[in-house]
């Protein structure tokens, strides 16, 4: 342990995986933050936590699992002349699974809008926290098989991924609140979300869309969005369909 600690190799590598498991996260904890807002208030900090525990506890749980994680890659069934194994099935699965919840979300926003609705249909805790852990165990797979390319000690991989965590765990909260204040935001991170499960869906179905360029779309979606809220503010007027007053 103490070579480890003295060896700047492993500094390096554990920062680098640190901060890419915190680029890996965003997604996650923007889903959270989305799912945990159909809560009551009182419940929402506790469901984000519980959600990002589980997640936590998924990675390193897979972790210690890498020979059953390098038999995910193995080919299962054929498929049209292509090979699927249950990592391409889990994938496009989760995908699948978040753009019908980022669509959904989409209709119940814009349902909202159309009908007036000061009210939002409240969800239960636990069904909250099932549809989290479904995304926890897509993410958590993506998350660790990087974190297994990148970093050769598994104490190593353990630690990043701990303080990736708990980055996202404190960010969770500010996260939640601001998409909560700005619903034109909350809308543009269920496209995102979107977007990510089409990504993942690709990456099943062996056609995988490079990350880097998903990131920079939504980066620049951000910033047109950033420079929206900053408009409207100097202008005295409400960047969000919901502030405006009914005449």
């Amino acid at each position: 342990m103490l070579e480890l600690l003295t060896n700047p190799a492993v500094w390096a590598s554990f920062l680098s995986l640190a901060m890419l498991e915190i680029i890996l996260g965003v997604d996650n904890v923007v889903f959270i933050s989305i799912a945990a807002s159909k809560l009551p208030e009182e419940e929402r900090r506790t469901a984000r936590i519980v959600g990002l525990s589980i997640g936590l506890f998924l990675r390193v749980a897979l972790l210690f699992s890498i020979v059953w994680i390098a038999s995910l890659t193995a080919p299962v069934f054929d498929l049209f002349g292509v090979d699927f194994s249950w990592r391409d099935v889990i994938l496009a699965g989760g995908g699948a699974f978040l753009v019908w919840k980022s669509v959904s979300h989409i209709c119940q926003e814009m349902e909202s809008y159309t009908k007036k609705q000061q009210s939002k249909p409240r969800a239960k805790f636990w069904s909250v926290i099932a549809q989290i852990t479904v995304l926890d165990v897509v993410f958590s797979l993506d998350s660790v098989i990087t974190a297994v390319g990148i970093a050769d000690h598994t104490e190593v991989m353990v630690a990043a991924i701990i303080v990736a965590v708990i980055m996202m765990m404190v960010a969770a909260g500010p996260i939640s609140h601001f998409v909560e204040r700005h619903p034109s935001t909350k809308m543009l991170c269920l496209a995102f979300l979107l977007f990510i499960g089409i990504a993942l869906i690709a990456d099943g179905l062996h056609h995988h869309i490079d990350r880097a360029f998903i990131y920079g779309v939504i980066i620049f979606a951000g910033l047109v969005e950033v420079l929206n809220l900053v408009r409207a503010k100097k202008s005295g007027k409400p960047a969000e369909p919901s502030d405006r007053q009914a005449g």
